[in-house]
């Protein structure tokens, strides 16, 4: 992955990758004056990908400016087409990462996914993030936080991914914090923080998700709910599930965070976004048990250091309803 910093290096790194008429996926408030694209797509996110790869044919790659359902949708088409893609994150997701994608109607309910895109680049703007939400920068941070922690556990897990992680966990705790109280210099708090979401990125890119990512994609795919704010709340019940089996890596992941209660520790970044339940976010008690069976399924519990039962992921999931 070639990465960069400043928008102005945008144009140098499609030049580099010889990428002459990208197709841009990006919403309607985003521009690039560097720009000139083949074409664009703004229904972000959506499951119109046959359609949004059509309008994308005869471009040379593609170039997605947003958050996960920007850089999703840009990946699905990626893998449709064979194109490579270039991202420009504005939030602190981590997708640029990964060649794997989920496909989300424009009511963000799960609509499918896959593998295969072609990611080759990123180009990180700290500007772009300067106005992002409280909610939305806790919650894509806290995302960026449970890649660093379950890059530390999982099945896949390893010596080059860790480092990364341990480096992300500190620069999202230290900073996190600052951002959302607005102290100091507002670019450099934003800088900083976009610095350990890029740091959790290639842990993520160098390992594989865990069980609080399982929940979290459960959940969110069955009610359409914030990606970023369900990893808030899932994570800490996953850490303390995989205690048992993984106390050394949750012990370093906690010397990181600066604390030696890891999932305290992240409960108080979460309500730096008002994240506190699953009931919060009308997530229905009843249905939990189904929510479960799905979350077994998932890629993330299986590669979870301690396999869980259907049984146990609801009593999980009850414990942050």
């Amino acid at each position: 992955m070639i990465v960069r910093w400043g928008i102005d290096e945008l144009e140098a790194l499609l030049s580099e990758l010889d990428l002459a008429r990208p197709f841009v996926f990006a919403g309607e408030r985003f521009s690039v004056p560097q720009l000139v694209p083949h074409g664009r797509w703004t229904e972000l996110p959506t499951d119109r990908i046959a359609e949004a790869a059509a309008a994308a044919r005869g471009a040379d790659g593609l170039v997605a400016l947003g958050g996960g359902s920007a850089i999703d949708t840009a990946k699905a088409v990626s893998a449709e087409l064979s194109l490579p893609l270039v991202s420009i994150p504005t939030t602190y997701s981590g997708a640029e990462w990964t060649s794997f994608y989920g496909v989300r109607d424009p009511d963000r309910r799960l609509r499918g996914g896959g593998a295969g895109a072609l990611p080759v680049g990123v180009v990180y703007e700290p500007w772009f993030s300067l106005d992002l939400p409280r909610a939305e920068t806790v919650g894509t941070a806290l995302n960026a936080l449970a890649h660093c922690a379950e890059a530390l556990y999982v099945k896949e897990r390893n010596e080059a991914a860790d480092r990364h992680a341990l480096a992300g966990a500190r620069l999202i705790s230290t900073w996190l914090p600052r951002v959302v109280a607005g102290e100091g210099d507002r670019l450099e708090a934003r800088t900083e923080l976009l610095r350990g979401a890029c740091e959790a990125g290639a842990a993520l890119a160098g390992s594989m998700l865990g069980l609080g990512h399982a929940l979290a994609q459960a959940l969110g795919g069955r009610y359409g709910l914030p990606h970023g704010a369900l990893n808030a709340l899932c994570l800490p019940p996953a850490l303390r599930f995989n205690a048992e089996v993984a106390d050394v890596a949750i012990a370093r992941f906690g010397q990181a965070l600066g604390t030696d209660d890891s999932a305290g520790r992240v409960e108080e970044l979460a309500r730096l976004g008002g994240f506190e339940r699953l009931r919060d976010l009308d997530v229905p008690e009843a249905e939990l048990g189904d929510v479960a069976e799905v979350v077994i399924s998932r890629a993330g519990a299986r590669s979870n250091p301690r396999r869980a039962s259907a049984t146990e992921v609801e009593a999980l999931l009850r414990s942050i309803w």
